[in-house]
C-alpha cells in the first residue's frame, strides 16, 4: 500500500495517508484543521541524516546534501527532458532535503514550471531577475534566540490516515 505525505501550512503539520491503491490525485482536508486543503509532499524512501560534524554557525549539513544529490541525481537518470513539472519536482525536492530557501524569482520560475509553461519562455522573460539574484538561501532566525515557524521543521503527526 503507497503511503503518501501531505503538509498542513495552518498545523505546520506533515500527515501521512495510506492508500489500497496508487492514488496521485487526491488531495485530503488536514485532520486537525477539517477545512485546510493539504499540500503534497514529496517523500524520500530513507531518512536523510549524518552527524553534525560541521560548525554550528554553518547553514548546511554537507553529508545531507551530498545524500540528497546522490538521491536526486539518480532520480534525473528518469526525468522526461521535455516535461517541465518534472525538472520542477526534482528543485522542490531539492531544496526540501537541503533546507534550502528559493529567491522570490526562483519560485515564480519553479511554480510556471509546475504549471507546465515552457522552460525556454520563462528563461526569456526572467532571465536577467534569475542572474541578478541568488537563487537558494538558508533562511536565519527572524529575532535573536528564536526560530521562526518558517525555519523550523514541520511537526511530524504519526497516525497513519486513510487515503479516500
Amino acid at each position: 500500500m503507497p503511503i503518501y505525505e501531505f503538509y498542513c501550512h495552518r498545523c505546520h503539520t506533515i500527515y501521512n495517508f495510506f492508500s489500497r491503491t496508487v492514488n496521485t490525485e487526491t488531495i485530503p482536508f488536514c485532520p486537525k484543521c477539517k477545512t485546510e486543503k493539504l499540500k503534497r509532499q514529496m517523500s524520500i524512501f530513507s531518512h536523510l541524516s549524518g552527524s553534525r560534524k560541521e560548525a554550528d554557525d554553518l547553514p548546511i549539513d554537507e553529508t545531507k546534501l551530498e545524500r540528497a544529490m546522490n538521491m536526486l541525481a539518480s532520480e534525473a537518470e528518469n526525468i522526461n527532458e521535455e516535461d517541465p513539472r518534472q525538472a520542477a519536482l526534482l528543485m522542490r525536492k531539492l531544496t526540501e532535503a537541503t533546507g534550502m530557501s528559493l529567491s522570490p524569482a526562483m519560485e515564480e520560475a519553479l511554480s510556471r514550471l509546475e504549471r507546465g509553461e515552457d522552460l525556454e519562455a520563462i528563461e526569456a522573460e526572467m532571465g536577467d531577475i534569475l542572474e541578478s539574484e541568488d537563487p537558494f538561501s538558508f533562511s536565519s532566525p527572524s529575532r535573536k534566540g528564536s526560530v521562526s515557524r518558517q525555519n523550523r521543521p514541520p511537526r511530524v503527526d504519526d497516525t497513519l490516515y486513510e487515503l479516500t
